[in-house]
């Protein structure tokens, strides 16, 4: 959705060239020592939503969409103790807002809205020395987010084309590649080849929903990741409850894997359905399933296998013209599906918002099966077949409660809300950090065996911590990895630095 997506950093983007070349230099990092060393306060609402890093300056980029001014902070972060905002660049003349920024080469690239968002947007080009403009490159409507390549030779683009609020347009949604080294040359993807196969993937758990559903138009494309060798990008359809997979070579996409549906219904994954049961992270089984609907994506390679990591946030088809969630209460229940005729009691799953485009299997008017936004947990997929090999189960929750870092008001809605997920290399460890948009923290883990993550620490953030960005080591001004953290909803931004 809108504003809901992560920068990249240059040094993310480099993961895999760190790991292996830097593991003997940095081998005594240690993720468990992590702690915050330093913040700076951009804005308020709206403000320190994304970020980018550029080694060679040593400032930090920031995607700043509040009143009265959509802009770029920069920050100078050659001290990280102590961030120093030195400027800005005013987006105000291309676009309607900026929602994402990537770094490479000296190059900082802007994904820059239509002034109005169903209108085809731009990826917008500045040099990071002087900020001085390089180029507009016109893509899809509502680019939501923008990431380089690897080996900076391309740039790729998610564009979300959102229908407008009366749900009148929407725009088809699409991915652009733009080829920095051919004068920035762009070549636009729609889903239109893949309509024929929409029974087959709705039956996966894909989903093409809402008035008048066309399949290329309710795409909706959140975020991308690209793998270590600069061929291959996978990017989540959030709304869609699935991940595309494009040959960046070619310009194609090639698959769609659709995500399926995970059960609450099992002791590992249950759940605290309600915000009035008069218990804090009170996690039980429910009858009840979560769409994975995943908002950011981040690629692990490990022997050969392209490791996809997703923050399962979940995400709602809201508008004016088009609403899909209602609270179960407000629904009628099969019952033979729900004998229990209590569970529509707000301290059970009355007050849990579900989608009404699912569920009722019979199309006679009552819900045979309950489908919730999100799955509460971060998880492991292959990215060659999309299956998925790890999900974290309710593990987010419970550490949260532990560290009384759960807020329950959202406990019938998606819960910690995972958002954002990067990787990085701390010592000899390949490491997660997963954001929680409404824990206001980030849970570091292990992940050096992808499909056995182990949970490390949690660390406390700004207000709704929207950005992650992870500095390598080597790229950084004090030779220590440092993790960016940026939070919208107090445009504050937190420096982390192991000890």
């Amino acid at each position: 959705m809108r504003n809901k997506l992560l920068a990249i950093s240059l040094c993310v983007i480099l993961l895999a060239s760190c790991r292996k070349n830097d593991l003997h230099e940095y081998a005594h990092e240690d993720a468990s020592t992590f702690s915050v060393i330093g913040s700076l306060t951009v804005g308020g609402e709206g403000a320190a939503e994304i970020t980018a890093y550029d080694p060679t300056t040593k400032k930090l980029f920031v995607v700043t969409n509040s009143d009265p001014q959509t802009r770029i902070d920069i920050v100078d972060l050659s001290n990280p103790a102590m961030p120093m905002q030195i400027g800005f660049i005013d987006i105000s003349p291309y676009g309607g807002g900026v929602n994402s920024v990537a770094v490479s080469d000296g190059k900082l690239a802007a994904a820059v809205e239509g002034f109005q968002k169903t209108d085809n947007g731009k990826v917008v080009i500045f040099s990071t020395n002087d900020n001085s403009l390089v180029k507009q490159i016109a893509v899809g409507a509502l680019p939501d987010m923008v990431t380089y390549s690897h080996d900076g030779k391309y740039i790729l683009s998610a564009n979300e084309g959102e229908p407008n609020d009366a749900y009148t347009i929407d725009p088809a949604g699409t991915v652009s590649i733009i080829s920095v080294k051919e004068n920035y040359s762009v070549v636009t993807l729609g889903f239109e080849d893949f309509a024929g196969k929409e029974g087959s993937l709705k039956s996966k758990g894909f989903r093409i929903f809402g008035p008048n559903a066309n399949f290329a138009t309710n795409i909706e494309p959140e975020y991308i990741t690209i793998d270590k060798d600069s061929k291959t990008a996978w990017v989540t359809l959030q709304e869609n409850n699935g991940i595309a997979k494009i040959d960046i070579k070619s310009k194609k996409i090639t698959a769609i894997f659709p995500l399926g549906f995970k059960s609450y219904n099992l002791t590992a994954n249950g759940i605290d359905p309600s915000d009035r049961d008069n218990a804090i992270g009170l996690l039980n089984p429910w009858p009840v399933r979560g769409m994975y609907q995943p908002d950011a994506i981040a690629v692990f390679d490990d022997g050969g296998t392209p490791y996809l990591f997703t923050a399962n946030e979940g995400d709602v088809r809201e508008w004016s013209g088009f609403a899909e969630n209602k609270r179960v209460k407000d629904l009628t229940l099969d019952a033979l599906a729900f004998p229990d005729a209590t569970l529509r009691t707000d301290p059970k799953i009355g007050r849990l918002n579900v989608t009404t485009t699912l569920g009722d299997d019979d199309a006679d008017g009552d819900y045979d099966a309950l489908y919730s936004f999100g799955a509460r947990s971060f998880s492991v997929w292959n990215g060659n077949s999309g299956n998925l090999l790890y999900d974290s189960k309710n593990e987010l929750e419970k550490k949260c409660i532990d560290a009384l870092q759960y807020d329950d008001a959202r406990s019938d809605d998606k819960g910690v809300e995972p958002e954002g997920i990067t990787l990085g290399i701390v010592g000899k460890k390949a490491v997660a950090f997963v954001g929680l948009e409404r824990a206001d923290a980030v849970a570091i883990y292990d992940v050096t065996n992808p499909v056995s993550p182990k949970f490390i620490k949690l660390l406390k953030s700004g207000d709704a911590p929207e950005g992650l960005t992870f500095i390598h080591a080597k790229y950084s001004p004090t030779k220590k990895s440092l993790l960016v953290v940026s939070s919208e909803n107090d445009g504050t931004i937190k420096v982390y630095s192991v000890n």
